[in-house]
């Protein structure tokens, strides 16, 4: 056995480690684990004897991490994740290729999701697992094959491809829109309007752009998703700031309406991130250009 294979843990000693952390307690642990105490605390000697520190201290009847237990659990936990992930991803369809990929909330719900029928009907042998991230993340180290990112063409150790941009215009619940003053500046300078907590100076771009002054561009309702700025203007609390894409079958349907049809390009763009690792990755490839695809259908 080579000096690198030495240096790999076993995932149950891993697993006792892990546990016992979170229970403060070895007893709890072998409890979780259905082991006895001693063989959970054989474990964790043996681990602490492979990284030649401590990882506990015993205090009265709880043991606490020790300042080295503290610096090697977030490491444990997410080797534990992507293990588990790994595992996963193989059940989930074992004859089949996969692809991970990590989105925007809004984008992936609004945009993406409805749209893969016509991705997998092309792949039908691909198995997706997508998740919602909103902030950029080590994707070298993570379990994912590519990103959705909004903001500049910029990721730590990553390749961002760009997709498009983003243009937002005013929209409201026809009710709401009927009982403050209809379809004009003069009703949205009145208000209310529905703020985005990452974009707070939306509205004042927008007004601007139309030549307005208002002085009530800061006032109103604020939330920190998208999802329920959609929410709040459908439920006639103000009018909203939003990505025609995001809201296509709200306007279809009209449960929302376009209040100017004004709109404003922001500063920031929609990207599709590779590690640096695997930019080679086929899947990850045809996936980017199928989304390129989508977008030149209906640039949104």
């Amino acid at each position: 056995m080579t000096t690198a294979r030495k240096l790999i843990p076993d995932i149950d000693k891993l697993q006792a480690f892990e546990c016992a952390a979170r229970h403060g307690s070895f007893t709890q642990a072998a409890r979780e684990l259905n082991l006895t105490q001693s063989a959970v605390s054989r474990q964790i000697k043996e681990l602490e004897n492979q990284l030649g520190v401590a990882l506990f201290e015993r205090v009265r009847q709880r043991v606490l991490l020790s300042a080295a237990g503290q610096r090697f659990l977030p490491e444990v936990r997410r080797l534990l994740a992507q293990s588990e992930e790994a595992m996963l991803r193989v059940m989930t369809s074992p004859s089949a290729s996969s692809l991970s990929l990590a989105t925007l909330p809004a984008f992936g719900a609004r945009w993406l999701v409805p749209r893969l029928p016509n991705f997998l009907s092309r792949n039908p042998d691909i198995a997706l697992n997508i998740v919602s991230r909103s902030q950029p993340f080590d994707l070298e180290e993570s379990v994912f094959d590519a990103a959705i990112h909004y903001g500049q063409p910029i990721w730590a150790h990553a390749t961002c491809r760009y997709i498009c941009r983003e243009e937002i215009l005013p929209v409201a619940a026809p009710a709401f829109l009927a009982r403050h003053g209809g379809n004009t500046i003069k009703a949205l300078e009145a208000g209310p309007l529905l703020h985005l907590a990452t974009r707070p100076k939306a509205w004042a771009d927008w007004f601007q752009s139309v030549g307005s002054q208002a002085d009530t561009v800061y006032r109103g309702h604020r939330f920190d998703q998208f999802m329920m700025v959609i929410q709040a203007a459908i439920a006639g609390l103000g009018f909203a700031l939003l990505p025609r894409y995001l809201i296509e079958q709200e306007l279809r349907d009209e449960i929302l309406q376009v209040v100017i049809d004004r709109s404003l390009p922001t500063e920031n763009s929609y990207y599709f991130v590779v590690p640096d690792g695997r930019l080679e990755n086929p899947l990850a490839n045809e996936l980017y250009e199928w989304i390129i695809g989508q977008v030149k259908k209906r640039t949104p």
